[in-house]
């Protein structure tokens, strides 16, 4: 019997900010890992992500592991003509652009379906001083 092979659910998108976090063990981050590790996702980003990321500061293990557990893929000269050409048309440059939409391109030219992690819970202040202040609806009258 011949298996076919395995295609994965989806893939999770790792922007710099993101490796970053994961290289650092974020718990959020850590979080989405986990579960997309369980719900069988791919756990992308592109290369130019991984330049931006490693540096030598990083604790080097920590970034070899994080990364042992995701897949980088390559920037091809299709991917980068196809993220050039927009961010041209919109007068978009620099290198926070760039990276992005090099993300952006390899997280949708990735097999399965782009999964995008959900969005992070906004926490309670920790006291009172940092709370927004009531609006006319948490106002009870006597």
């Amino acid at each position: 019997m011949i298996r076919s092979p395995a295609v994965p659910g989806g893939s999770l998108a790792l922007d710099g900010e993101g490796l970053a976090k994961a290289i650092l063990r974020d718990r959020t981050v850590t979080g989405w890992l986990v579960l997309a590790h369980a719900d069988d996702l791919r756990v992308i980003n592109s290369a130019a992500a991984l330049v931006e990321v490693v540096l030598p500061r990083n604790n080097r293990p920590a970034q070899e592991w994080t990364l042992s557990r995701q897949v980088v893929e390559p920037i091809t000269e299709p991917t980068a003509r196809n993220v050039a050409a927009p961010l041209a048309d919109t007068d978009l440059h620099g290198h926070e652009y760039a990276v992005g939409a090099m993300l952006a391109a390899t997280a949708l030219a990735a097999p399965g379906r782009p999964q995008s992690p959900p969005p992070i819970p906004r926490t309670p202040p920790l006291c009172a001083a940092d709370a927004p202040p009531p609006s006319r609806s948490d106002r009870t009258t006597p």
